[in-house]
């Protein structure tokens, strides 16, 4: 815990996604998606060879038959600043999230500070825009507001703490910069849309363009899940990465 005259802002550039717990694997699909037409079976039958099968779950992205890929569970651990999960949870059918609490803890000063890999400039209208690099001077100029900005809010937070102020209350003067943490869980189905959305690829049949920091979870997410489903994730990208 930070506090008092050591609570200085830490920068950091980088996003924390980590698999906490799973019950996920192209299996899972296999076995859904069979009992429409078979009944009942063994799961370690269908478990013994899936790459067998590789062809059924191509099948069931391609035509869109989504369910057979809603019988599994992820749960990640996710730190990332707060403007991040605003964009986050609007993904709402599949997902279940717990987040860190600014009533019930202090928060710390953990700030986003876009590093140098991050285009800064904003070219052409809303909708038909693209982004550019950004000069050396705005990247300093960007580092050097948001660290001045970043230590008189939080200064403020601790004074408004200090005076006995709730912290529901004090955290108001906090920005969208301060990093926080979640849980969310979700299926193989769930995250398909997140990623068709909040990806860019060069597969994918529908372009988007996500905001990069939201992007960087994106793709930590699908580094997991391709592991644990790798069939599922492959037909996902032959098929153009449209969710079924």
């Amino acid at each position: 815990m930070i506090s008092g005259d050591d609570a200085k802002p830490f920068m950091r550039s980088d996003v924390t996604v980590e698999l906490v717990k799973s019950s996920a694997s192209d299996s899972d699909v296999l076995f859904a998606a069979r009992v429409s037409t078979a009944g009942e079976q063994s799961l370690e039958e269908i478990r013994k060879d899936p790459e067998r099968s590789r062809g059924l779950i191509n099948y069931l992205m391609r035509d869109r038959h989504g369910s057979p890929f809603e019988h599994n569970s992820m749960t990640f651990f996710i730190s990332a600043p707060i403007f991040v999960f605003r964009e986050f949870m609007r993904h709402r059918v599949g997902w279940s999230y717990n987040e860190e609490s600014g009533r019930y803890r202090e928060l710390q000063p953990v700030f986003y500070v876009p590093d140098e890999s991050r285009k800064l400039v904003q070219e052409g209208r809303p909708g038909k825009y693209v982004f550019a690099e950004g000069t050396p001077s705005q990247h300093a100029t960007v580092r050097s507001v948001l660290d001045e900005s970043y230590q008189q809010a939080y200064t403020a937070y601790q004074k408004l703490l200090a005076e006995g102020v709730a912290r529901e209350v004090a955290r108001a003067v906090l920005p969208v910069g301060l990093y926080s943490s979640m849980y969310a869980t979700c299926n193989a189905r769930s995250l398909m849309h997140f990623l068709g959305l909040r990806t860019q690829h060069e597969l994918a049949k529908v372009p988007s363009f996500p905001q990069r920091e939201i992007e960087m979870v994106g793709e930590k997410m699908e580094a997991e899940w391709a592991k644990l489903m790798p069939l599922t994730h492959a037909a996902f990208n032959a098929n153009g990465r449209v969710a079924p």
